[in-house]
């Protein structure tokens, strides 16, 4: 017991401020990573590979040699298996590293005031077609663009590059217009493409009750920042998607309210690193 003891005073006297920094950071990573797998389907391929390390522990111990030497093999490819079987879950958690709000505040360029016209114009023209919507049970799928630009889901569908109204937005999702099946996407205030077509969830955890705009909305809000409106075709009902949560059952106002604050009160309260840099460094300059 006391040799025990002493052991551990040792290994406190030898623990170091950097260890506990190393230990707080694979926690979290493990931690995330269970998060990120948990929520798909890659759960069930962890434990497929649980049970192969499993087969091969017991293969090592009683001497099953040709089991052995097949799992021996196949594990010494470990690293390549697991990026080609975990490439959906590697890229999601990269894309949801990119869009850390800290890192985005650091690299982000000063707003235009045009623009930010344009995008409270378009929420506007999105609110009030979808009200229309809603009332005559027209399905609609609309993308607002962020950070994260998405030129190749732009590229599944038709370019328009117009400006926004209720009127083209009903001509664009009326039931017998070409592009109706698809979703329109918004890039700064603009209605970029229609007809786009977007990734489906593969959450487990999804309603069975919801069709494919809905679950195209909040799989594309998994996989991207943008922010996706979606009107029901059955029901009616306003949803909106965004980081992989959907709400529904939105009035007019609410969504004008929850668009607004997505995407315009997030551009003006956001600090810009490198815009007070360049600022200070006019202000030196103009002093001198």
């Amino acid at each position: 017991m006391a040799t025990l003891w002493q052991r551990i005073i040792s290994s406190l006297m030898d623990f170091h401020v950097n260890d506990a920094i190393d230990i707080i950071v694979i926690a979290l990573i493990l931690y995330y990573l269970f998060k990120l797998f948990r929520q798909s389907r890659s759960g069930q391929l962890v434990k497929g590979l649980v049970v192969l390390l499993v087969a091969y522990a017991i293969a090592s111990i009683v001497n099953l040699t040709m089991l052995h030497y097949i799992l021996h093999s196949l594990f010494q490819f470990a690293a390549i298996m697991l990026v080609v079987i975990f490439q959906p879950e590697l890229r999601q958690g990269l894309e949801r590293l990119g869009r850390n709000k800290t890192l985005k505040n650091i690299v982000s360029y000063p707003s235009n005031q045009s623009v930010e016209t344009d995008i409270v114009k378009a929420i506007g023209d999105v609110s009030d077609a979808c009200s229309v919507f809603s009332s005559t049970k027209t399905g609609a799928l609309i993308v607002f663009e962020r950070d994260g630009l998405l030129n190749e889901i732009a590229g599944t569908g038709t370019m328009l590059n117009s400006d926004t109204s209720p009127a083209l937005l009903g001509n664009i999702f009326f039931n017998k217009a070409p592009l109706h099946d698809g979703a329109c996407i918004i890039r700064n205030g603009k209605i970029l493409a229609a007809g786009c077509i977007l990734p489906l969830t593969k959450s487990l955890n999804v309603s069975q009750s919801l069709g494919t705009r809905h679950r195209a909305a909040i799989g594309m809000s998994e996989e991207t920042d943008a922010v996706i409106v979606v009107v029901s075709e059955e029901t009616g009902a306003i949803s909106i998607a965004i980081n992989g949560k959907l709400r529904r059952g939105l009035s007019r106002n609410q969504l004008y309210d929850r668009l607004s604050e997505l995407l315009i009160k997030e551009v003006q309260e956001r600090p810009n690193l490198f815009a007070s840099l360049f600022k200070s460094k006019k202000e030196k300059n103009h002093e001198s």
